[in-house]
């Protein structure tokens, strides 16, 4: 496992669709990273304070329903979806890549993941390409963030 704070940074939306089509079983989380995370490989279900089998992460794999749609669209969808988590969770978090055994589903049925490789960080601007790539899209999609009301 590389040492957390050696992580290489992908920049571009290009390099981490590269990197999806390349290796299968992947996935994104969204935390202050590996060095926090890897004290304690186990995700609290925030509602009931329960502890979870594996770190809460989401799969980056292209479905075979995608066929042969753009990796760049799934990988901007996939980030998109969970872009609001640095806002709601605080300063420090950011979204990195990893790859790991499923040991269950969490409480939004998202993997829970344990013996966790932590492979690279997610920059900013990768974000920023990811909305700028689901605005260009004809249908409006949101994120999965809760707004209770």
């Amino acid at each position: 496992m590389s040492a957390p704070e050696n992580l290489p940074v992908m920049t571009t939306l290009t390099e981490v669709a590269r990197l999806v089509e390349q290796h299968r079983g992947l996935y994104v989380r969204w935390s202050k990273g590996p060095g926090v995370d890897l004290d304690d490989v186990s995700s609290t279900d925030e509602l009931t304070g329960v502890p979870m089998p594996g770190l809460s992460a989401n799969p980056l794999d292209v479905e075979d329903w995608w066929q042969d749609r753009s990796v760049e669209l799934w990988v901007a969808r996939r980030l998109y979806d969970y872009a609001h988590l640095p806002h709601d969770k605080g300063p420090g978090v950011r979204p990195w890549v990893l790859t790991g055994r499923e040991t269950g589903r969490g409480p939004d049925n998202e993997p829970l993941v344990a013996d966790v490789d932590p492979l690279c960080w997610i920059a900013d601007e990768v974000i920023g390409a990811a909305r700028d790539e689901v605005a260009r899209q004809e249908r409006e999609w949101g994120t999965l963030r809760r707004g209770g009301r």
